[in-house]
């Protein structure tokens, strides 16, 4: 990778075949790959091109650098065009959510290198794949109450998904799964050590992609959720969020009652309609109605004080005190939550469920 200002630029997702594999790198790894509305086009056209290429018969994605796959979408980008009542944001999401439905229904092997932090749009490029590869490194999450925002990107399906309540427990805190976790969630399919990521991206040259991972899968290690399922199903059961934060500090675990004290540091807004949203997904029976919703979701974020406010508390600012409007959970009202999921100014993303959506 080239540095110094003389040096030509490089595009920001690298495309190239090489064997029976397509690859696409995202390559900006100073901002560790967080995706423009520009990178989102050239690997919406990247796959066109390649769907009914015979040569290419698996697709790759990886990242550029030692940090992560992607750390999500251009946040700041986001709270320019929010600040300044902008459309950017609506068109990029728009395009966004229709590379992540069609990612899950894409009819070759989609092989996801989830190295590093991965991260909200960067989990939307990822986990909907078909083969999804996690490391010792990895870092998996949904962040986004922490800025206002509810988790996009077909996040409330595949989270809506997992066991129990460990997606609720994920989408509310924005913690992260390491490769263990993230495989018991759902989130990913195999474990391969970092180190080989090289190797099997050259066997996936020359092999079928199912025979290629199997080469280099090993057993997976042991995440931290399976263990603290019992309090988490318990009180992510709760019907509210303020009963969900009243058990977590009532239930006598340490780690439980920190989790309070983080829920009670995020937008109250928004988390619950991250809520509302984990548990209306679990009733869908595809990922196009969820991105449906989702979309709903974030244009009604965009126009609220809270998505601006947190950006500026954790990305520009970066003093981590965001001041939330309304600034608790009891001032947040059903009507409130049911307002996001309305029609929004912005129009429908209308898109329709397709075969093959169903992982």
């Amino acid at each position: 990778m080239s540095h110094g200002t003389a040096d030509p630029v490089e595009p920001d997702v690298l495309v190239h075949t090489e064997g029976r594999a397509g690859f696409l790198t995202l390559n900006r790894p100073r901002a560790i790959n967080a995706l423009t509305h520009a990178m989102v086009r050239t690997l919406d056209a990247a796959l066109t091109a390649w769907e009914h290429d015979p040569a290419v018969e698996t697709v790759v994605i990886r990242g550029a650098g030692e940090r992560g796959l992607c750390a999500g979408g251009d946040i700041r980008a986001i709270h320019d065009d929010a600040r300044a009542g902008g459309t950017a944001t609506v068109a990029f999401w728009r395009d966004e959510y229709r590379l992540n439905a069609r990612i899950a229904r894409y009819p070759k092997p989609y092989v996801a290198f989830m190295d590093g932090i991965v991260m909200g749009g960067g989990v939307g490029v990822s986990a909907h794949g078909s083969v999804r590869i996690v490391t010792e490194r990895s870092r998996i999450a949904m962040p986004e109450t922490g800025i206002g925002f509810v988790p996009d990107v077909g996040g409330t399906f595949l989270l809506g998904r997992a066991p129990g309540e460990l997606g609720t427990h994920l989408a509310l805190t924005g913690a992260q799964a390491g490769a263990g976790d993230a495989i018991l969630t759902g989130l990913a399919d195999h474990f391969v050590p970092a180190a080989d990521l090289p190797a099997l991206a050259e066997a996936l040259t020359r092999l079928p992609a199912a025979e290629a991972v199997a080469l280099f899968a090993r057993p997976v290690p042991p995440g931290e959720l399976a263990g603290r399922r019992p309090w988490i199903d318990a009180c992510y059961a709760a019907a509210t969020v303020e009963g969900i934060v009243e058990r977590l500090g009532d239930s006598g675990v340490p780690e439980a009652k920190d989790t309070a004290t983080t829920l009670l540091g995020r937008s109250p807004t928004a988390l619950k309609a991250a809520l509302a949203a984990i548990r209306h997904a679990r009733g869908l029976d595809s990922l196009e109605s969820a991105l449906n919703t989702e979309f709903r979701l974030s244009c009604a974020a965009l126009s609220s004080p809270d998505l601006v406010e947190g950006i500026r508390a954790q990305v520009v600012d970066k003093d981590r005190d965001p001041r939330w409007t309304p600034a608790t959970l009891a001032e947040v009202t059903e009507r409130d939550t049911a307002a996001w999921f309305a029609p929004q100014p912005t129009g429908e993303l209308g898109l329709t469920p397709a075969e093959g959506t169903d992982r």
